[in-house]
């Protein structure tokens, strides 16, 4: 079904049934997202003006209700979602806060399906040995192509580039020599120093925005490769197999493109580690020295010797929308400053089904952090009124590459230098209090003096990101804004329970990322404990509210990236 206004039809077959988008031109005009219906969709709750473990469960389990469908951008079932939230804004005490006094801020996207039957990507050594890599199993690949239902390429010569990397403050350019165009180049994942835990390489263990999948293929974009291929290790990713291919099967989303994709690689992929193996192998090359010697300085690309990439390309291309949701309270004294408390409402949709079942539902991610920014607008909304004005936002197409917040952040509809400072809440974890809270990230803002002070009065502390490895800090929207000088506060669920202690923690921990993370095993549990997410919203809310009714204005610590940007940015507010 194409995208329509909502009618009564619409929301029972909504209630009823799968809705997927009608295949559209490319060059047709992305229609409007769903208008918003006479009546609230989904349940309408009854919620206290209070911070409950129970208004953040009832507003989760809504959230990750099957009729939604894993809440796709741009999908009539996702945005009904999105239409919900708003509604839950309005219910709960909010004014819109969306431009032109709308609840919603449209993103213009395109949504873009590899046909895996009629796709193929395969490398050959030019002799006896062909790969025809599976699109899943093997490889899974997609093109950044938004006017072309199918692109094709040939033959291209495949050259290995290390961690494909060019960072010239670190003296580091895999691609040194080498002209990529027309060519495939292959990579590991993460960042020089990871293997090696080399403090002197990058950030050591830590990752870096060049460890990152769109960092690696913005680069080979960049160095005009044809193709780019990233191995897929688990440690180094921080997650196994079965979330790429989760992830990257099915719908892709991206923003709309003014050049509709013309200069991104053609083809942009992961491929498995045993299939990398073997074709390193059929080049004489052996896997496991060429990580070791892409981990020195001086590295330089290395040809695959023999090995030619071919693929073609088959997808669908449909432009839609899909929106932001702003809510806001506007302040009694200084409405034009404000506090900014955000979580992405958006899944992945409909999923590589597992034992059946193929929607992922993205309870915990991110049903929570949407359903704690809701209850904490709630609770300010009461009264009193803060002096500063306090939005709370829930942005779309984080799944997509953070693309929602990217596009808040290139046009804003506050200015960015009258945004004190913000909060960011994505995957909270259901599994009882803690006596700490984890911050990704920390060491970067005045904002953590203020939850300083606020956990001491809840007798916890802060931990630093237990995994700086896995790159949380430049997966998820408050990057976005902070890029722009905004200081944020990626703000996370402690690990060391006040039942288990870190042990229980890690293990919760683990076991969500090892088998519930973007999967469609991420459903609402009934059995869950929310104390501890009750706990992390009520910090959340103590840091906002402290911020709003403050003449403060929190800065980035010295030495942080994003220091000058904020203050050349301060000098015109």
């Amino acid at each position: 079904m194409k995208l329509l206004t909502w009618s009564a039809a619409g929301l029972a077959f909504l209630a009823l049934s799968s809705c997927d988008a009608k295949k559209a031109e490319p060059a047709a005009a992305a229609p409007a997202a769903p208008a918003a219906p006479a009546g609230p969709v989904g349940a309408k709750l009854t919620t206290s003006p209070d911070i409950t473990a129970a208004d953040l469960a009832a507003r989760d389990k809504e959230l990750a209700d099957d009729k939604y469908e894993g809440r796709g951008p741009g999908t009539l079932t996702g945005e009904a979602a999105a239409q919900w939230i708003a509604d839950e804004m309005k219910r709960a005490g909010m004014e819109p806060g969306g431009p032109n006094g709308s609840w919603f801020q449209e993103v213009g996207m395109v949504a873009q399906t590899v046909d895996p039957d009629t796709s193929s990507l395969k490398i050959t050594n030019g002799k006896d040995k062909t790969w025809d890599l599976k699109d899943g199993p093997d490889a899974v690949y997609i093109t950044k192509a938004q006017d072309k239902k199918t692109v094709s390429f040939a033959d291209t010569d495949m050259v290995f580039v290390g961690y494909g990397v060019n960072a010239p403050e670190e003296k580091w350019n895999d691609y040194a020599g080498l002209d990529a165009k027309g060519k495939t180049v292959v990579m590991f994942v993460n960042d020089p120093g990871f293997i090696t835990n080399d403090p002197k390489l990058f950030k050591g263990k830590a990752m870096t925005y060049y460890g990152r999948w769109t960092y690696k293929f913005e680069e080979a974009s960049r160095q005009h490769a044809t193709a780019a291929l990233i191995i897929h290790e688990t440690g180094p990713a921080s997650y196994g197999w079965n979330v790429v291919e989760s992830s990257w099967t099915g719908e892709q989303d991206d923003l709309v493109r003014k050049d509709a994709g013309a200069d991104q690689a053609l083809l942009q992929g992961w491929i498995s580690l045993d299939k990398a193996r073997e074709m390193f192998a059929a080049a004489g090359l052996d896997i496991d020295k060429m990580r070791a010697a892409a981990n020195k300085r001086g590295f330089k690309p290395v040809v695959m010797k023999g090995l030619k990439a071919s693929a073609t390309i088959n997808q669908s291309v449909e432009q839609r929308k899909s929106r932001n949701v702003i809510g806001t309270i506007k302040g009694a004294t200084h409405p034009d400053e404000h506090v900014l408390l955000m979580a992405h409402w958006d899944h992945l949709g409909k999923c590589t089904p597992v034992n059946g079942d193929g929607i992922c539902n993205g309870a915990v991610d991110n049903g929570t952090g949407v359903s704690t920014i809701l209850d904490i607008g709630e609770k300010i909304a009461a009264g009193p009124k803060p002096q500063r004005s306090v939005d709370i936002m829930a942005v779309t197409l984080e799944e997509s590459g953070l693309l929602g917040s990217a596009y808040y952040a290139d046009n804003p509809v506050v200015p960015l230098n009258k945004i004190v400072g913000g909060i960011n809440l994505d995957a909270l974890s259901p599994d009882g209090q803690s006596k700490d809270v984890v911050v990704v990230g920390y060491g970067s803002s005045q904002m953590e003096d203020i939850l300083k002070t606020v956990l001491a009065g809840q007798n916890r502390t802060i931990s630093p990101d237990p995994k700086p490895e896995a790159g949380h800090f430049y997966r998820s929207d408050h990057i976005s804004l902070s890029k722009k000088g905004v200081p944020m506060l990626y703000l996370n669920s402690g690990t060391d329970l006040v039942k288990g202690g870190k042990a229980a923690g890690e293990a919760f921990e683990k076991a969500y990322e090892e088998k519930d993370y973007h999967q469609p095993s991420d459903q609402f549990h009934a059995d869950w404990d929310w104390s501890g997410i009750e706990q992390d919203a009520k910090a959340a809310y103590e840091v906002a509210n402290q911020l709003a009714n403050s003449t403060e204005w929190p800065a980035w610590y010295p030495g942080n990236e994003f220091k000058a940007i904020r203050e050349a940015s301060l000098k015109g507010k």
